[in-house]
């Protein structure tokens, strides 16, 4: 289906790839992986003719048809499903026709609407905007009342209904909660076509995907599996590259030595002249990397108290209570993830274990060595955009008074991967990715006992993740984790809360057990939504046509009554009569003939369209 044939591609001087051949078949799952800036969004703007390679070429099948999610959704009046209908272009150009059709292209175009599955699009919408968490209330909704997250899930929705042989995801599972990817996992694993995925979710990869494509060292490479598959045969082969390089290295080493020894010799000047062209031709095998660019721990401080944190019969929320009957203990070794849909109140909870936000009613107590360490998405705003990570972190150690020196801080950020100048940068030229991390290494640097994190996986990728699942599975305090990354959760937590209903409750289950409960209920819940909206969409969108199409018949059956009326005044005309054989009376009599027969058969049809009508409104 897609192929690249020594294909090169360069941003300005930096190289992305070079020489590249690799062919995705019909049917294939690619999970597209590398580091920051190694070429993934650019290749996908090479595929979709956004860009074109500096040699080599691409090729794509003809006739394919590509689903690319869009950056952003622009502030209008129109309605949720109207702009996720959208994403099907097939099906919006027919209402369209029809909607301007004459009475005799009617027909064919409601052929074309039954063959491309359109009297269930507005249903299927739907469903789909159900599973990416949208109420029935928003599907009306104006998209400018939509934040910029939901509108990106509506791109997002707009895009799966699009009728694609080509589907490219981009990060698709930003912004998302964990029941919202639950439902997307399960749908892409469903998708019959072709499908593209960058993303940092690595069991998002794993339960999708049938390859790997890796963007590393300028080629792309494709493995079989899945992730987990990926990084076990990238790790053999990085181990069987490195033992081969270091026996190179040896045997480079053997060679200099002697042709350093031997080339002055007489009887050895040939042998040496020898392996110094088969140094010359010896094709260098590269030191493989392997070492992940970030090396941090969690250490919590030695001071800490049982409980660290209690809220008795306490009600959360703003104005309006949100979460009644809390009743919660922290002790030191703690592991909690919450579950729940989105809005149902787990942020609400976070803040306010933060005090971040006030209880309404009930008890917050907080133990004598509480140290908190909380990280949201909003933390990221307020870094202060002209300071730099270094300013950040001698701030810090100012406020905690432990003289840390500027090259403590240094190193310190290089276990988070700022390096060099980087450190003096100002924030505001960082990426999200970057500011994730220095937000992460501020609350690392303060050594807390109680860490309270929401979605602290956002902009991070696949290298990072992994460090601060493992830096969470050794930390000691007590963690509090709302996360849509399930590696993460399943590897650092082991208990969870279910908020839903206004009520915090232990749930008794691994994520497994969670997902099985999510899945069934929501297929549940929009598969009712979906008879709903068949049983009344279809009959107003039905009495709309037959309406629209009465008042096309209408429109031409005047039309051929005053031509009807037309003919018949010339052949009541008795000079017409004058020249009986006459070729203009012979018209006449055909027209009066046709007409008839044509309006004949409008009647007709106009009365099984009226019938139709009316039986749809009793």
């Amino acid at each position: 289906m897609l192929s690249l044939n020594n294909a090169s591609l360069r941003r300005g001087a930096n190289v992305l790839f070079a020489d590249t051949t690799c062919t995705i078949h019909r049917g294939n799952k690619i999970g597209l992986v590398g580091s920051n800036g190694s070429g993934k969004s650019s290749l996908f703007a090479l595929i979709l003719g956004n860009l074109e390679a500096d040699t080599g070429s691409i090729e794509l099948a003809a006739g394919t048809r590509i689903a690319h999610m869009a950056q952003e959704v622009a502030s209008s009046s129109q309605s949720a499903i109207d702009y996720v209908l959208d994403g099907n272009i097939e099906y919006t150009k027919t209402i369209a026709a029809l909607e301007q059709a004459k009475a005799e292209d009617i027909a064919k175009l409601h052929d074309e609407l039954q063959a491309i599955d359109g009297y269930s699009a507005r249903a299927r919408a739907a469903k789909m905007m159900a599973g990416l968490g949208f109420s029935d209330e928003d599907l009306t909704k104006p998209l400018a009342d939509f934040s910029g997250g939901w509108r990106i899930r509506l791109n997002l929705a707009q895009t799966l209904m699009s009728p694609a042989d080509l589907l490219l995801l981009d990060e698709p599972t930003n912004h998302l909660d964990l029941d919202a990817i639950l439902w997307l996992t399960d749908w892409i694993k469903q998708f019959p076509g072709t499908l593209i995925l960058i993303s940092h979710d690595r069991e998002l990869l794993d339960a999708c995907c049938s390859h790997i494509a890796h963007l590393s060292s300028h080629r792309i490479e494709l493995y079989t599996g899945n992730y987990s598959a990926f990084e076990q045969i990238r790790s053999e082969r990085l181990s069987l590259q490195q033992h081969s390089y270091e026996k190179q290295q040896r045997e480079i080493a053997h060679m200099h030595e002697f042709v350093q020894r031997f080339r002055a010799k007489a009887t050895k000047a040939r042998q040496a002249q020898s392996r110094l062209k088969a140094l010359e031709r010896m094709e260098v095998i590269a030191q493989a990397h392997v070492d992940s660019p970030f090396s941090f721990e969690i250490i919590a401080t030695q001071k800490t108290s049982a409980p660290l944190l209690t809220l008795r019969n306490a009600i959360l929320g703003y104005v309006t209570p949100l979460l009644s009957e809390v009743n919660l203990t922290f002790l030191p070794g703690d592991r909690f993830g919450l579950l729940g849909a989105n809005g149902a109140g787990k942020s609400t909870l976070i803040k306010t274990l933060n005090a971040e936000l006030p209880i309404i009613a009930g008890e917050r107590e907080i133990g004598s060595n509480l140290k908190i360490g909380y990280f949201s998405q909003h933390q990221l705003d307020e870094l202060e955009p002209n300071r730099s990570a270094v300013d950040h972190l001698m701030a810090l150690d100012n406020q905690q008074r432990q003289s840390i020196s500027e090259q403590a801080c240094r190193d310190f950020l290089g276990k988070f991967n700022f390096h060099g100048d980087k450190v003096f940068e100002s924030i505001k030229t960082f990426s999200g990715g970057e500011k994730a991390r220095l937000a992460l290494s501020l609350i690392t640097f303060q050594k807390p006992n109680l860490l309270l994190l929401d979605e602290p996986t956002n902009h991070l990728d696949l290298d990072m993740r992994q460090a601060l699942t493992n830096a969470l599975h050794a930390f000691e305090g007590a963690l509090v984790l709302v996360s849509h990354d399930q590696h993460l959760m399943n590897n650092t937590v082991n208990e969870f809360l279910m908020i839903a209903d206004g009520r915090v409750k232990p749930f008794s289950g691994n994520l497994e057990d969670y997902k099985n409960s999510v899945l069934p209920r929501r297929r549940s819940k929009t598969e009712k939504k979906r008879e709903r909206a068949e049983q009344s969409a279809r009959p107003g969108r039905q009495s709309r046509q037959l309406k629209s199409r009465l008042n096309t018949l209408n429109s031409r059956m005047e039309r051929l009554q005053r031509k009807l009326l037309e003919v018949e005044n010339k052949l009541a005309d008795p000079a017409i009569y004058e020249n009986y054989g006459s070729t203009d009376y012979q018209h006449l009599l055909k027209d009066q003939l046709s007409i008839k027969e044509e309006l004949n058969e409008l009647e007709e049809t106009w009365l099984e369209r009226q019938l139709e009508l009316e039986s749809l409104q009793q």
